[in-house]
């Protein structure tokens, strides 16, 4: 997810973001590979009795998609199969682009 492409710049030291105050919500959908293996490193989240691997699935991808956007404004649903390519799924971010802000 490049947030340049889409005007949506994160500044390190601004608390929040630029970014973070433009989104209004980033929605994704996330599940465990099923080949057991994320870049060719193996993943233990299918292995897991206590824990199901959407649930796994969901935590890694809302904390990445949270720390990469400066926002907690995201929400990851699980089940990603048949809505993109094997152990992944869309994004879909919501952001107010307008120069007329109002805090």
């Amino acid at each position: 997810m490049d947030l340049a492409l889409l005007g949506l710049h994160t500044e390190r030291d601004s608390k929040p973001s630029t970014a973070a105050r433009q989104f209004v919500n980033i929605f994704a959908k996330a599940e465990a590979a099923p080949s057991g293996c994320i870049r060719g490193f193996r993943h233990v989240m299918l292995e897991d009795t206590d824990i199901s691997s959407t649930r796994h699935a969901r935590a890694a991808v809302g904390g990445l998609i949270g720390g990469l956007s400066g926002t907690g404004a995201v929400y990851v649903s699980g089940g990603a199969e048949h809505q993109g390519p094997s152990g992944g799924g869309p994004v879909a971010v919501i952001a107010r682009l307008s120069d007329n802000q109002s805090d």
